[in-house]
């Protein structure tokens, strides 16, 4: 949430902005939200790969290139930054750019100027640049692969979108966004999603981070056409990890009854949800022995979670 505020923050600015993320963070959808909201919405949105086009034509599709400049240049062609012009133009993966290509990059953001590939003429840019990466830029400059003047121009405005798995209260957000959109793009008509499916999805790891998150919703939703999502809905590694969870929960409660060790609560009623909640956390780590992350496992929530109802209780 707090990338999406800056995001819209600096939207209308003409800053230049860098995304920071690990791949699947949602790096493009946080530059789609800059440009429509830029007040240039109307004008070019511009995206390019920049890892995705051999270093030796990179510069001609971002600056395009003048007739017989290189073989195979048979015609007059213009670029991505002319094409944009007026707009936005998003580089991805930025970190891929050659030194070359880096060093007109910097021309461009320097002097709002570029000039085509075995071309003179210099020809005047009004494009506003947002640039994502999913490696470290300010580890590439000290590894001497990219440039420091370019890594400053770029980052006037960071922005670092942390992995899913560090932003578990944007996973409810996301989930019922992505049912939306692929309810009305595959025209399967879904009620909803179960409480042990939602749960699941919180307490998974998400190494594929928000591509992965989108990825599991557009297969669940195609298999759940005409009711709600279950638990079997969802991909395999997602199941699994949460019939996992809840295989140790059941293991734990048989050793501890075996072992004498078994442990009730009393709950006064009446009580609010939230005073169970508290009631059942801490009796939790009193039988851990204060073991966050055995505790968590226990809840079967995850651990990050559990800090934030700790601090949340300690507030109060």
């Amino acid at each position: 949430r707090r990338s999406i505020e800056l995001a819209l923050n600096v939207a209308d600015t003409g800053t230049t902005v860098l995304i920071q993320g690990e791949s699947g963070t949602g790096k493009e959808l946080l530059a789609n939200l800059i440009h429509f909201n830029s007040g240039r919405e109307d004008k070019p949105y511009i995206k390019i790969n920049c890892g995705a086009i051999p270093e030796t034509l990179l510069e001609s599709e971002l600056f395009g290139h003048e007739k017989g400049s290189f073989t195979d240049a048979r015609s007059q062609r213009i670029g991505r930054f002319e094409e944009a012009d007026g707009g936005t133009l998003f580089l991805d993966e930025i970190g891929e750019m050659s030194m070359q290509a880096q060093v007109r990059l910097l021309r461009v953001l320097q002097d709002g100027e570029i000039t085509r590939v075995g071309g003179t003429a210099v020809i005047k840019s009004d494009v506003r640049v947002i640039a994502a990466s999913n490696v470290d830029l300010d580890q590439a400059v000290d590894d001497g692969t990219f440039r420091k003047d370019l890594y400053y121009r770029l980052s006037v405005f960071p922005i670092n979108l942390p992995p899913l798995r560090e932003r578990l209260e944007d996973i409810h957000l996301l989930v019922f966004h992505f049912l939306d959109r692929y309810k009305e793009k595959t025209g399967r008509f879904v009620s909803g999603i179960s409480k042990e499916a939602l749960r699941a999805l919180v307490n998974y790891g998400w190494p594929g981070n928000v591509r992965e998150l989108e990825n599991a919703i557009e297969r669940a939703v195609i298999i759940a056409s005409g009711r709600q999502i279950e638990l079997d809905d969802l991909p395999q590694a997602i199941s699994k990890s949460a019939f996992e969870a809840n295989a140790l929960v059941r293991q734990e409660r048989a050793r501890a009854a075996g072992e004498g060790r078994s442990v009730g609560i009393e709950i006064e009623l009446p009580s609010t949800m939230d005073e169970i909640e508290r009631h059942v956390i801490e009796a939790t780590l009193d039988y851990v022995d204060g073991d966050k992350t055995r505790a968590s496992r226990l809840l079967n929530i995850a651990r990050k979670t559990l800090y934030r109802k700790l601090e949340q209780f300690e507030a109060k």
